[in-house]
């Protein structure tokens, strides 16, 4: 069974989502919003106590993140909260997703929070309430404290254990303003990239410890959920969630081996985290792919899965593109085998398929030589819809990352990204109609920030930042969602 609370019952898709006025009308009570991380944003990296994160000590490493570029400063959002949420109110965004700092509240990791710390993300709160917006606090997106890496990371069991503690600080910090929480997000990425193929932090390479990281973001997960259940008002009607990057996984051609290899990355892509938090068991054939590396007994201990499987209230979903997967072969290489759109790397991030072969599908590409494809999104959608009845679902991170300049006139163009944001909405509605319980959209990312190892390069924000001055200017994209939210629809047809 789901393991889902159930929302209360004045639903958001209390609404029409079809009209006869040319438009795509979404639910009322919908969330519209943009997202951000942390380390992308914030700046700020030795005041108030905050300590180095795994992101820190990275990016300061030669040779991780191109140009060298590091998020000591990122968009200064630390210093200037105050005016991007008056920015955001300026959109007409009704809610704001944001992640803090674990390394700012709890330096190393352990014990008391500093005071100063949690000062800044109940300043930014009150801010965001005062305009009307809603909070939705993300306790972990990638900046693990140093000091827990040395410890042994998230290959660590222990490090499960720190991440509760640290959720009870939180909730008993913010408890009394935010409703809306999401435990981790992307833990693939965090497993994968930080111990797989070692192109996120903390960069190692090493395919048992990624399956033990999957395993324990897992717990630490189900640690969270508790400690959140425990430290917040009876009264709040606290939200809780978790957010993955589901792979919408389909094979290059109908054969026997390129369906296997399908199977295989949606084993240790996607059902390695949906298993354990909606159904409370790792899948058997993901046991199998995997278990010459990993002893699944000794690593899952009595009790991790029912604490993974606590109920949750729903579950966030980010898209950017399609996975397309074929079996090893002729045509395979390590270059192809490599291609998978996370980051070049001599290691896999798809540990016990570490053969199979990804490829681009033809079409239009994002800046991130992403395939743009509002199709998959459909399909992840009415997917889980289909395997899980009645789960609520939130598109946390949706967006595109492109080749955006400052025109003579001081504007910012990007039709691309409306044409991404239309297609990918026109999608979510779809799916609603089809059955989905979607209650809200993220879009990634608010403004233009530190875009991990690819650094300052590459822009997905609906917001320029001219990091030189930091000077904010909305994109035509921006205009557009804000027209979008005003209607709580989009046309019918591209823009």
């Amino acid at each position: 069974m789901t393991a889902v609370h159930p929302l209360p019952a004045a639903s958001p898709r209390t609404g029409p989502v079809s009209a006869d006025d040319g438009l795509l009308h979404f639910p009322s009570g919908f969330l519209w919003g943009a997202a951000t991380a942390a380390y992308q944003i914030e700046g700020a990296a030795a005041e108030d106590g905050r300590t180095p994160s795994i992101w820190d000590t990275y990016s300061h490493t030669p040779g991780r993140v191109r140009n060298g570029d590091t998020g000591d400063i990122a968009a200064d959002h630390y210093h200037r909260y105050r005016d991007d949420v008056a920015l955001m109110s300026r959109l007409g965004l009704n809610s704001y997703r944001f992640s803090v700092s674990w390394s700012r509240v709890q330096p190393t990791g352990r014990g008391p929070a500093v005071e100063r710390g949690l000062d800044f993300y109940r300043r930014l709160t009150d801010e965001l309430l005062a305009a009307g917006i809603t909070p939705v606090a993300t306790l972990y997106h990638w900046d693990l404290p140093q000091e827990l890496e040395d410890a042994g990371g998230w290959p660590a069991r222990d490090t499960a254990e720190r991440f509760g503690e640290y959720a009870t600080l939180l909730g008993d910090a913010l408890g009394d303003r935010v409703r809306h929480w999401t435990t981790l997000n992307e833990p693939w990425c965090s497993a994968y990239l930080g111990y797989g193929s070692g192109v996120h932090a903390p960069g190692r390479t090493d395919p048992t410890d990624a399956l033990r990281a999957a395993h324990h973001l897992n717990l630490a997960h189900g640690r969270a959920v508790a400690a959140l259940r425990s430290a917040l008002p009876a009264a709040s009607n606290a939200h809780l969630s978790i957010t993955l990057n589901l792979h919408a996984v389909r094979p290059l051609t109908g054969s026997d081996r390129d369906l296997d290899a399908a199977r295989r990355i949606d084993a240790v892509g996607n059902r390695v985290f949906l298993g354990p938090i909606l159904d409370g068991a790792y899948p058997a054939d993901l046991r199998q792919d995997t278990g010459h590396l990993v002893d699944w007994d000794e690593l899952v201990r009595p009790g991790d899965l029912a604490a993974i499987s606590a109920p949750i209230d729903v579950l966030g979903v980010n898209y950017y593109n399609p996975t397309v997967v074929s079996a090893s072969g002729d045509q395979g290489s390590s270059r192809h085998a490599r291609n998978d759109g996370h980051g070049i790397s001599a290691h896999s991030p798809w540990p016990g398929s570490e053969d199979v072969m990804f490829h681009q599908p033809p079409g239009r590409l994002t800046a991130m030589n992403w395939s743009i494809d509002p199709s998959g999104l459909y399909d992840l959608l009415t997917g889980l819809t289909r395997d899980h009845p009645g789960l609520p679902l939130m598109i946390t991170e949706n967006g595109a990352a492109f080749d955006d300049y400052v025109n003579p006139e001081g504007e910012v163009r990007d039709p691309e990204r409306i044409a991404y944001i239309h297609g990918h909405l026109a999608a979510i509605h779809a799916a609603i109609r089809d059955g989905a319980d979607i209650r809200g959209y993220f879009l990634w990312s608010l403004m233009d920030n530190f875009e991990w190892a690819y650094g300052y390069g590459k822009r997905f924000g609906a917001v320029y930042v001219d990091y030189s001055t930091q000077r904010r200017i909305p994109k035509a994209s921006a205009h557009w969602y804000t027209e979008t939210i005003r209607r709580g629809a989009i046309s019918r047809s591209e823009p």
